[in-house]
């Protein structure tokens, strides 16, 4: 059985001309949207569909999706609430230094001194960046920009990765 990996949910149509609005989960969306894509879409109570992506345009915080075969609003309007994935035969390889979120979120953050500062909760894309929000116990959240000179060393394996915060990029007060 293939595996699949979640790449957006259809929130809503957009427009009469068969488009559908899309928040993304993926990190990278010119890749997934590119037209010709195939995603397939689950939804519940359904047999999963596979659609090949007609166009893609970026609207506010969304991504906007149109697809071949599907020119009109009521050619889209049943897929609202589905979700998109990915085959994970379609992922493709990455480049030195490149992750999926599903294979750091999870995983356990610590010093250089080998001290446990928490878990990986979620992964925010707000910019030049991304900012991977770590759950602390009995602590606020931390938010740790994923650049060189913060995460020196991601071990998937070892399910871990070794950070070196900046001073005051943590905020230890309750």
């Amino acid at each position: 059985m293939t595996d699949y990996y979640n790449v957006g949910k259809i929130v809503n149509t957009q427009g009469i001309k068969g488009e559908v609005r899309v928040i993304s989960q993926t990190d990278f969306p010119e890749k997934r949207y590119q037209k010709g894509a195939v995603l397939t879409l689950f939804q519940e109570k359904k047999a999963p569909l596979e659609l090949t992506v007609k166009s893609h345009r970026k609207h506010k915080n969304f991504d906007i999706l149109s697809f071949e075969g599907h020119p009109t609003i009521n050619d889209v309007e049943k897929y609202r609430d589905g979700i998109l994935k990915v085959a994970a035969t379609d992922m493709g390889e990455l480049e030195d230094n490149e992750f999926y979120y599903h294979e750091i979120i999870g995983l356990k953050v610590v010093d250089g001194q080998g001290q446990e500062i928490g878990k990986i909760k979620e992964i925010l894309s707000p910019g030049a960046n991304d900012v991977w929000v770590v759950q602390r116990p009995k602590k606020k959240d931390a938010l740790i920009p994923y650049i060189e000179s913060v995460v020196k060393k991601v071990d998937l394996a070892a399910g871990e990765v070794e950070v070196d915060i900046p001073e005051g990029l943590l905020d230890d007060e309750d």
